[in-house]
């Protein structure tokens, strides 16, 4: 029966006095079971996919690190030249591999996530309603490139381009390591090095990061910025006091998944960067990362112990990516 009030008078059980059932506290629809039972179904089959990936990694990997010299020690200490042709004296490690790959990752970083931020704060805050559609559709469109294109540009024409910009800061800065340059590392007419490698590295997970940041800096509530303008504030504090902090966790956020894609990619730094089978520190030197190093020995993966020690390489980047995207929630939820 109704209340004075006109509103349902509703039992314990959810159920209204003489009224039609609603769904109130400890009652759960039809609906919302298949819900819950394809959501958890999804999540656990991700969960399942990962697992078995990792495990068929460890498996492959075992047989070729146990006749490995040195073992499963050699394997993160030897910096030499990898020898896996020969299965009674096998030798391959990651160093090389790991200081390669994180060396062209964090160049790219450094490059990309200034820029990055600057776009999203421009769309979010500064650019004309009319710009921020067009506009943002052109960075997007920046993710859709194909990442052989963006190899074949950084080898045919951003390389050769920096060739006499290489020279010059050679020509000042050689004697710091990381602008020296060795008999045997690629010429600066080319300009196929780890440097290059990691600006068009830059340019490809711009538009990941520029995405994110600004997904999450307009949302920043209204209040705030009417607030801080009430008090007098400029437009840039607005922003430096509230829109960067609002949105600082989406920001890591997209760093870190630019990240992600940064330690995996293979086609543009096999194609940008010269390959070499050690890591000297130099950026003008060449390098080869852990995916454009399985891609060149594609030749000896018809023998399933040669292939095995690249897919170990392939686990260790497979447990690096877990590591920074566990990493980069952390951060988040902090």
């Amino acid at each position: 029966m109704p209340s004075s009030t006109g509103t349902p008078v509703v039992k314990g059980n959810g159920a209204p006095v003489g009224g039609q059932a609603v769904s109130g506290a400890g009652v759960i629809r039809p609906g919302d079971r298949v819900f819950q039972l394809l959501s958890t179904a999804s999540a656990t089959l991700i969960t399942v996919i990962i697992a078995a990936i990792g495990l068929f990694l460890l498996l492959q990997a075992l047989p070729p690190l146990m006749r490995n010299e040195g073992g499963v020690w050699g394997f993160f200490t030897y910096t030499g030249q990898w020898q896996t042709a020969n299965l009674d004296a096998m030798k391959f490690g990651i160093p090389n591999l790991f200081f390669s790959t994180v060396t062209i990752s964090i160049i790219a970083l450094i490059i990309a996530m200034p820029i990055a931020l600057g776009i999203a704060l421009f769309l979010s805050n500064y650019a004309p309603k009319k710009l921020v559609r067009p506009l943002g559709t052109l960075v997007d469109m920046l993710a859709a490139v194909p990442s052989i294109v963006y190899g074949l540009w950084g080898a045919q024409v951003l390389g050769p381009f920096l060739g006499k910009f290489y020279e010059w800061l050679h020509s000042w800065a050689g004697g710091f390591f990381l602008f020296a340059q060795y008999p045997n590392s690629p010429s600066f007419a080319t300009g196929r090095n780890m440097l290059t490698g990691g600006i068009v590295l830059a340019i490809m997970i711009l538009p990941v990061i520029a995405a994110t940041a600004r997904e999450v800096f307009v949302q920043t509530p209204p209040g705030q910025i009417e607030s801080a303008l009430a008090l007098g504030a400029t437009r840039w504090e607005v922003i430096r006091m509230t829109v960067i902090p609002f949105g600082m966790s989406g920001y890591i956020a997209g760093s870190m998944l630019g990240l992600g894609r940064a330690l995996g990619e293979t086609m543009a730094l096999y194609m940008v960067v010269s390959p070499s089978p050690i890591f000297r520190a130099s950026l003008f030197d060449g390098g080869s990362t852990f995916a454009t190093h399985i891609a060149n020995a594609s030749a000896e993966f018809n023998n399933p112990t040669s292939a095995g020690a690249y897919i170990a390489a392939g686990l260790v980047l497979f447990v690096l990516t877990f590591v920074v995207n566990s990493i980069a929630r952390a951060i988040v939820n902090k």
